[in-house]
């Protein structure tokens, strides 16, 4: 039986994240406040590391790291034999992506909320390889069109890559109606989930997705300097790493090299090994609260954020898209993101800004330059989002003043 939102275990989840204690963090699409257990788990192997040298360490806990693997794998509801372990979530999309053999005149769907990282990829590849790059139009609720993607569809598109919940708009793409456009033309689908894994369900099979790249250090609230890459089996074979290393083939004789028959050919040798264990804590941390739970919970507390934000005079939500997720978006009248951001921050507030070059199509199409980005994770209560909704009410009646101290914190030079 799940817990649904209002029984989620809150005490809990606060107890074991000392962060709390000292802000207020509605910035978990940045990077999320790590659980003690994680913590733990991280210096650990670096104290381990410390007593017996790396090597050692890494042999001593060889059969917990091919646990994260599996974790991993039961996050996405694939095999552990299709994770790679990467850096971070651009490592992971960018593999994938440089592995696919483009050919010009291919052409390669995005969404309009595509994440500057991989657009820039889209269009290094159209002036390397001659292939194009087309924009799926939104629907009226402002998410990507299936209807306008199966219209787009030939047997020219070689790949269809979208975000599915984009950086700067809480909008929740509909990943497995397109992933049905995809698999009816047998054509690549790529999905990055940086901002999705950890914060809702998440099932391959059921999103039909033969690539997915994800980081930790966000809703999963793992530590930084990791991500992982989920690449289906069956594509396995029309894939080629842009690059290789002794993890991910085998130098076989002096002209030949054999590539690993499973995802790890994606990975590099050289592991920060404890971060890797702290993942693993992190996905086993995350499943102990349940996916469903965690999702109900954020849901239902930034559908509060955003109610109230739209009751204070000047503010106003920039949010879209028929579901919505914990990133919720707002503008100030009068006011720059950054400066709403420094003020927050003075009051032990961690938001963030998202602005035009993160997701420039759809911001230009919004004819916004910036907004305010507030993420809500589990851990946050209905206190904290009263608190920062009086911070944010007092803005008018403060903004001069906080426009003149930051004047003389930053003079001109």
């Amino acid at each position: 039986m799940l817990m649904t939102a209002e029984f989620f275990d809150i005490e809990r989840a606060r107890a074991e994240t000392p962060g709390c204690e000292r802000v207020l963090h509605f910035d978990n699409a940045g990077a999320s406040l790590m659980p003690q257990p994680v913590l733990d788990r991280v210096l650990d192997h670096l104290g381990l590391e410390m007593e017996v040298g790396g090597y050692a360490a890494a042999d001593a806990v060889g059969d917990e790291i091919e646990a994260v693997y599996v974790g991993l794998a039961g996050l996405v509801k694939g095999r552990s034999s299709e994770i790679a372990l990467v850096e971070n979530a651009t490592v992971a999309w960018q593999m994938a992506f440089h592995s696919i053999p483009f050919q010009p005149g291919d052409r390669i769907l995005t969404a309009k909320a595509a994440y500057a990282s991989n657009y820039i990829g889209f269009l290094q590849m159209a002036r390397r390889r001659g292939v194009t790059v087309e924009v799926i139009p939104d629907d009226e609720q402002g998410q990507v069109s299936v209807e306008a993607l199966q219209e787009m569809m030939d047997e020219r598109v070689r790949l269809v890559a979208i975000t599915h919940v984009p950086t700067n708009g809480g909008l929740v793409n509909p990943a497995a109606a397109v992933g049905k456009v995809a698999r009816e033309w047998d054509t690549l689908y790529l999905l990055d989930a940086c901002q999705s894994a950890g914060q809702l369900p998440l099932d391959v099979q059921a999103i039909g997705c033969d690539l997915l790249s994800a980081t930790g250090r966000k809703w999963l609230r793992g530590p930084r300097g990791t991500g992982f890459l989920f690449v289906r089996e069956g594509v396995l074979d029309r894939l080629e790493p842009p690059f290789l290393d002794l993890r991910g083939a085998t130098w076989v004789a002096r002209d030949r090299y054999e590539m690993r028959p499973d995802a790890r050919r994606f990975e590099n040798w050289e592991k920060a090994w404890a971060n890797v264990l702290g993942l693993g804590t992190a996905v086993a941390y995350a499943q102990s609260f349940g996916l469903d739970n965690i999702w109900a919970r954020i849901q239902q507390l930034a559908g509060r954020l955003r109610d109230q934000l739209r009751g204070i005079p000047g503010v106003t939500v920039r949010d879209k898209g028929a579901v919505q997720g914990g990133i919720v978006t707002f503008t100030v009248e009068g006011m720059a993101a950054a400066a709403v951001q420094q003020h927050l921050r003075q009051q032990q507030i961690n938001v963030t800004t998202s602005t035009v070059r993160s997701t420039r199509l759809d911001m230009e199409d919004r004819q916004l330059a910036e907004v305010v980005r507030a993420s809500i994770h589990y851990f946050n209560t209905e206190e904290e989002i009263a608190r920062f909704c009086g911070v944010i009410g007092d803005l008018p009646e403060q903004r001069d003043v906080i426009a003149r101290l930051q004047q003389l914190a930053n003079p001109k030079k």
